[in-house]
């Protein structure tokens, strides 16, 4: 079985942390001119591109056109409230404007700040793909709901951090209330169990995540790349005004 280190940190010593675990910074490299606008890509017959969701070989979560000329990636963490900021002011024009037209894709890929992701992340993947960057968006949308389950019973959250891992992440479900959360949003309390009793997979995940964060030396959440290339930037103000300046419109 496979021994991450994410896996063996405590998970009271990093609750009071999570808030203040990711990058806030909100800066900027300038609004620069704008390039030549890409023309709009048609979806398939009866479909929407931001319907339209690929699992890509990092693991992440790709909505639009898997061909598009801009594919912006974000390496996100599900207890960040710099994430939160940006589902809440970025993500419907990035996806009613620019995932719509075909020109842009928006890939998700977890970043794990402590081991709260690591399950919050097994149950948004647990659906349907298609499910995932909603569930994901829901949890953002939500931050304060979910961080008073995380931090409201830390007796019973303690307790579960030292069963075995094939009962760890279950306890941990139920005694944050995130398995209740998840299925007020349509995710069964038995499918989510059954997600989090999946050790191999939880393990492969966590392994998988750490794997690209050193690829890509990712230090902070959000961490934005548009076609390979790091944006100095973690808001929506910086963010549109790259994608004009590459052809997005």
């Amino acid at each position: 079985m496979i021994k991450t280190r994410l896996l063996a940190l405590p998970l009271l010593a990093l609750a009071p942390l999570m808030l203040a675990a990711c990058d806030d910074a909100a800066t900027t490299d300038g609004a620069g001119a704008r390039g030549e606008p890409l023309p709009a890509v048609a979806p398939p017959a009866g479909q929407q591109w931001t319907n339209v969701v690929t699992i890509t070989p990092e693991g992440g979560y790709m909505m639009g056109n898997p061909d598009a000329p801009l594919k912006l990636v974000e390496y996100a963490s599900h207890t960040c409230g710099a994430c939160a900021n940006f589902a809440k002011t970025g993500k419907e024009p990035l996806k009613n404007k620019y995932v719509a037209s075909g020109t842009v894709s928006f890939e998700q890929r977890e970043i794990f700040l402590n081991p709260f992701d690591a399950v919050i992340a097994t149950l948004a993947q647990c659906g349907a793909k298609e499910q995932f960057q909603p569930l994901s968006d829901e949890v953002w949308q939500n931050l304060e709901t979910v961080f008073t389950g995380l931090q409201g019973n830390p007796q019973a959250v303690q307790a579960a951090g030292a069963l075995p891992l094939n009962q760890r992440f279950v306890a941990i479900g139920e005694a944050t209330g995130l398995l209740e959360f998840f299925a007020a949003r349509g995710l069964s309390a038995d499918q989510g169990r059954a997600c989090l009793a999946d050790t191999t997979k939880i393990e492969a995940l966590v392994k998988s995540v750490e794997a690209n964060q050193a690829k890509d030396k990712v230090t902070g959440t959000p961490t934005f790349f548009l076609n390979g290339q790091r944006v100095e930037g973690t808001t929506w103000d910086v963010l549109e005004p790259a994608l004009q300046r590459a052809g997005a419109r």
